[in-house]
């Protein structure tokens, strides 16, 4: 078996047919073929089920993937290492992230990473968590941090941090004076009032659930999926806005921030990436750095 065969492998796994990864590789369809056969007889087992619609992976083409995928990357990470020692990693990375505290978190492992990779270009996008998984899954990002709960398939995923869900009260708010000095707020305080809370349709059931067990029902009034949007509303007098605890970083004096109790809520931020082929030289580097960094933290 040589390095080709996994490398067609892969191509008509990706392709779903042997005449489109043909097109895609750049060859004649029945040198591809041959090859694949050569592959499963020296395998001693098919891989693909072939059927007028294309093909499927039989059982054990299923579990040769997980190999071929892991040789793959291990020969594009080889290669690339070689190429760094003589030249230094470069090439472009493709992020997204969420608001909160996942851009300080990207800001933190850019900075040092480009220490280590001066030659490495970044672009990163914003977006809510359902808008940035559909990047990471469709290719048009290589690596993201959202929060939960996401839809976990075909994603790989690693809980990189967690901060405590707040609310944002107009410092003239009853609510502000009655609780004085305290950093804290019962939940259950905040049901009378219109509530302002993330976009999110997963993020609103979540809120809900939260109080459900106080037997109250919140008065969400407002959904919006940008912080600074929420705490100038907030601080309009507008309601009292539910967002994770780095929305202090927008605060004055017009607006109190107090951590949700009873429950205790948190926020919890997640490092993603697709979980169909592999990454990059330049953006599996840069995922082991943040991994490197999270355990280092631990």
């Amino acid at each position: 078996m040589e390095l080709r065969h996994i490398r067609y492998f892969l191509a008509v796994v990706s392709e779903g047919s042997v005449s489109k990864a043909a097109e895609k590789l750049c060859i004649a369809q029945p040198p591809l073929s041959r090859q694949i056969k050569d592959l499963e007889e020296e395998l001693g087992t098919p891989l693909f089920d072939r059927k007028p619609k294309g093909l499927t992976l039989t059982d054990a083409g299923e579990h040769f993937l997980q190999y071929a995928e892991r040789i793959s990357q291990l020969a594009d990470r080889s290669v690339g290492a070689i190429k760094e020692m003589n030249e230094g990693l470069s090439g472009k990375l493709y992020l997204a992230t969420v608001e909160g505290y996942a851009p300080a978190l990207f800001a933190g492992w850019i900075a040092e990473f480009q220490k280590r990779y001066p030659l490495v270009e970044y672009e990163l996008w914003n977006g809510n968590t359902d808008d940035v998984v559909k990047r990471v899954q469709s290719g048009l990002s290589d690596i993201a941090v959202i929060t939960a709960p996401y839809d976990e398939e075909g994603l790989d995923g690693i809980k990189i941090y967690e901060e405590p869900w707040v609310a944002m009260i107009p410092a003239g708010h009853p609510l502000a004076k009655k609780t004085g000095k305290s950093d804290c707020i019962p939940l259950k305080e905040l049901a009378p009032y219109p509530l302002i809370i993330p976009s999110r349709q997963s993020r609103k059931k979540e809120i809900e659930e939260w109080f459900a067990p106080k037997g109250v029902e919140p008065k969400i009034f407002c959904r919006i999926a940008h912080m600074l949007n929420a705490y100038e509303l907030t601080a309009r007098g507008v309601g009292i806005a539910i967002y994770p605890d780095s929305v202090r970083s927008y605060v004055n004096k017009d607006v109190v921030i107090k951590k949700i109790r009873d429950p205790s809520v948190t926020a919890q931020y997640v490092l993603v990436r697709s979980a169909k082929g592999s990454l990059s030289v330049v953006a599996g580097e840069f995922w082991d750095h943040v991994i490197a960094d999270r355990n280092g933290k631990q």
